[in-house]
């Protein structure tokens, strides 16, 4: 997995580079600069998409187990910060997250199973959240053949989410631990076929409780709605606004494409892409497109090096800690 996220990443750079290239590197620059100061301000506005989406989380948690709000919030942080600059394809950061909340003193059994069920809660709602931008793609534009085959698209991923989340329930964990007991006959790899079949325990008892499931989801589309004013922030810093509905589907659309191309670190290159496709749907052109999907990396320059740094002073503090 690490060799095909590296080579997704050389990918994903060359094909940056390359929509760089073809309209021109100094003018998307000039375009960006004219703005000033104030697309720092981008960060800003993204932050408040945390919030519902560490509160999502909570609600998979058992109350004797529940970790606190700023404890979710810094580990949600700190694993994006991973998935998004180290070549992780998207699974390490989920791995830091329950590790976190195992080091601030949450079971680990309930972390890991809670990160399980959240990673499925997030591609149901990100599936139904392109479906949402399909439909406003029908109202905006007349490419009728581009939102039926985004729409097949969509349909695969739901699909595809259901089956992962029956999966789960049958004991995805306890399945893959037991099949590698086959292969390596000692006793600590027993111990992990054990605790697989605990954390499968309790991801079942977790989709039992219908109720925290529906707010996990709500939480986390909230949390996606929430994203798309930062969109529409940097449309209207780059001089060029854009309508609430324009914004949403521009956003529900490259931010599920890029999602979905969870190989590539970042999405980068398949963000800049999405974005000139789709923006030329609502008569955005491709300089400004690509001006505003960079407009949008502000934050993996600010926050997420922050979000690495800080994972590093708490793995540094447990190690000396523990000496």
């Amino acid at each position: 997995m690490r060799f095909l996220t590296q080579i997704g990443l050389a990918l994903g750079l060359l094909l940056l580079i390359g929509l760089l290239a073809w309209q021109g590197f100094l003018q998307i620059l000039q375009l960006l600069f004219s703005s000033g100061w104030y697309l720092l301000l981008l960060p800003l506005a993204w932050f408040p998409v945390l919030l519902p989406a560490a509160q999502g989380w909570r609600q998979l948690f058992k109350p004797d187990h529940l970790p606190s709000f700023v404890h979710a919030l810094l580990a949600l942080w700190m694993g994006r910060a991973v998935n998004n600059l180290l070549p992780v394809a998207s699974i390490g950061g989920e791995i830091v997250k329950a590790r976190l909340l195992f080091i601030w003193g949450t079971n680990g059994i309930h972390a890991a199973a809670s990160v399980m069920v959240d990673k499925a809660i997030q591609a149901l709602t990100l599936a139904f959240w392109g479906s949402a931008g399909v439909l406003l793609l029908l109202f905006l534009s007349d490419n009728n053949e581009l939102a039926f085959y985004a729409a097949i698209g969509f349909i695969i991923l739901v699909v595809c989410t259901v089956g992962f989340i029956i999966i789960q329930q049958a004991g995805l964990l306890g399945i893959l631990a037991k099949s590698g007991s086959k292969i390596i006959k000692n006793e600590s790899w027993e111990g992990i076929a054990f605790s697989a079949d605990e954390v499968d325990r309790v991801i079942r008892e977790l989709y039992l409780n219908k109720t925290k499931i529906i707010l996990a989801t709500l939480y986390r589309l909230a949390a996606l709605i929430l994203h798309t004013f930062e969109l529409w922030l940097a449309c209207y810093l780059l001089g060029r606004p854009i309508g609430i509905i324009e914004a949403l589907m521009l956003r529900s659309l490259t931010a599920t494409l890029s999602d979905i191309a969870f190989i590539i670190p970042n999405a980068y290159g398949i963000q800049e892409g999405a974005f000139i496709i789709i923006g030329s749907l609502i008569g955005l052109d491709p300089e400004f497109s690509l001006a505003v999907s960079l407009a949008l990396r502000i934050r993996d320059l600010i926050v997420d090096p922050a979000g690495l740094l800080t994972l590093q002073r708490v793995e540094s503090q447990r190690y000396y800690s523990s000496r």
